[in-house]
Order: structure tokens, then sequence, then C-alpha cells
């Protein structure tokens, strides 16, 4: 892990582990800045994957920022490098759209920052694989839903999993000559069409050239009468089958952590509160008008994490963290 650990992060971390349990015997109130941070480089996709809002929409709204301008990074950048600890490139979109990310992952690399970047890989090429180890990148997960076409494209739609398998022997070529310790992680959603592969995929995810491999429950829209995405083994679908006959989700649990220690920024600059927030429904403010101390401990802020601890607002229900 390349992060560096100052006094500014470390005051800062105690400050928000003291705001989080404060708040769990009722006093909400928050005097510190995000831990970590998730801007999005990039709102569009290639793919048209069915549980995405990028790929259920099939296209982009014209008023809609494609991708991250760099004065918008910049701002991002200079408010959290000295609190933050990590900074993640993602959110709806595909960040390897978004020429300047390597660049963007190195300015953070240089302020001592953890960086992750989660893609889908259809952009990679030797040279991207390269510039992104190059510029430090600590963590990059590749998302790659089966080891066959069939199984692959069944969510993937429009992705090719010829690539995704070069994308993480390129990686791994790039990690070796560079003598990066990056991580490599081989991500799969768990899926009707592929969990007949789990077990392949655990004995083979090292000679695919990753070095992790994560298996994840899968969030679906429409599942209250069953969905053919979702796995015939209850154990790994984040619904369960109540006596109506109709599937409801599992509990959910309260007083989350996430809202008091992260945040999103979309290409606008929009400040939310956490990657649930898709319809940008609870936005705290632009970064772009306002420092994101300020807007981190808002009043709309405040109201969020007083309602995620107790009435569980919308976002919050379709988490699963």
């Amino acid at each position: 892990m390349s992060v560096v650990l100052t006094r500014s992060r470390f005051t800062n971390a105690l400050r928000c582990y003291w705001n989080y349990a404060l708040s769990l015997f009722g006093s909400v109130h928050s005097s510190h800045s995000p831990l970590f941070v998730s801007v999005e480089p990039a709102s569009v996709c290639q793919l048209r994957c069915p549980e995405c809002p990028v790929g259920m929409y099939k296209g982009t709204k014209d008023n809609v920022q494609r991708f991250m301008r760099r004065e918008v990074w910049q701002r991002v950048l200079s408010e959290v490098r000295t609190t933050a600890f990590t900074i993640q490139f993602y959110f709806q979109g595909e960040p390897l759209l978004n020429k300047d990310l390597p660049l963007m992952i190195a300015e953070a690399h240089e302020a001592g920052l953890y960086t992750i970047v989660s893609t889908n890989a259809m952009a990679m090429t030797p040279e991207m694989a390269e510039a992104l180890v190059r510029a430090g990148l600590d963590r990059i997960i590749v998302s790659m839903d089966g080891l066959t076409d069939a199984s692959y494209n069944a969510y993937r739609v429009g992705g090719s999993l010829e690539k995704c398998k070069a994308a993480l022997r390129w990686l791994r070529e790039a990690k070796e000559r560079l003598h990066s310790r990056i991580t490599i992680e081989l991500q799969c959603l768990r899926l009707r069409t592929n969990e007949h592969e789990w077990t392949a995929l655990k004995q083979q995810y090292k000679t695919l050239g990753a070095d992790r491999l994560t298996l994840k429950t899968a969030q679906l829209y429409d599942y209250r009468d069953g969905h053919p995405l979702m796995p015939t083994n209850p154990r790994y679908s984040r619904y369960v089958k109540a006596e109506d006959g109709r599937y409801h989700r599992r509990s959910l649990r309260r007083g989350c952590m996430r809202v008091w220690s992260g945040c999103v920024v979309t290409t606008t600059g929009e400040v939310l509160p956490c990657c649930y927030d898709k319809a940008h429904a609870y936005a705290y403010g632009n970064i772009m008008n306002a420092h994101m101390r300020d807007l981190f401990c808002s009043a709309e802020a405040h109201a969020l994490r007083r309602a995620a601890l107790h009435e569980q607002p919308q976002i919050c229900q379709e988490c699963w963290k």
C-alpha cells in the first residue's frame, strides 16, 4: 500500500471515527473531510450491461459532461490531497475512456494517495496497461463475468471476453517488466449465467494474470418476481423469497460508515454521498462552487447521515455494503 500516513491524514481519520461514534448516540455532527473519494473520469461506457444505469439508458444525455475536465480534477485533488487516504477512479462510466486517466493517477500517487481503478477493460491496450502501471496505480479491478463467450456476454453486452483476457495479460506483463506492486483483481458478478464456472474461476484466475479474485453478488433492479440473472442458490443472492412468493432484499443494516468516511465527485463536480446515489438525488453541492470540507459537513450531508441512521433513504435500501 503506497498511501503516505501524515499527521493531517491521521488527525482527519480520528475526527471521522469520533464523529461517527457520536452519531450512534444521537449526536450527528461532523468536523472532518472524506477519507476516500470516488471520482468519475467518464460518465459514458461502450457496453450495455442490463443492470447498469448507463447501460440501461443506452445513450448519453446531451447535457451530461462525458469526461471530467482538468480543472474539476485539479480542484478535487487540491481539496483532498492532505486529508484523504484513497482515490477511486470509477463511478458509473468506463474510466479508461478518459485519456487523462494515467496523468490523474500519477498526480494522486505523487500526493501520497492510494489509487484504484475499476474497468471493463475494453479500452485496454499494451500501451495503456504500461501507462497505468508507470503512473503508480495501486490496484486495478477488471470485470470479467464468465469464462466462456456465452456466460460473459449474457451480462457484458457488447463486450469481448478475449479483450478482457488480453487486458489481464498485458497488465501482468507490465507489472513484471516494471517491477510494480500493483494488485490486479479479477471481479466476477455471481449470476445464474456463470454460476457453473465459479469453481473453475477460483482455479484459473492466477493463470489469467490476476493476483486476486472477487466473486460479488449482483444488484438487480426488477427482482420482486424473480430475475433470470439471479443465482439458483439464494446464498449468493442479495434477495430472498418470502412467504408471499415474492423476492425481498436481505435485511438492511443501519449506521453505515461510508456516508461518514467518503463521497463521490461526478464528471461535472457534483459531490454525492456514495456510489448508490446513481440519480444524483442527494447531492451536497458542486466542488467548483465550494470547498470539499464545507460540502462534506453541510446541512445536506448531516440530513442524509441522520436519515441513514434511522429512516433508510432510497439509496440505502439499494445498498449491499
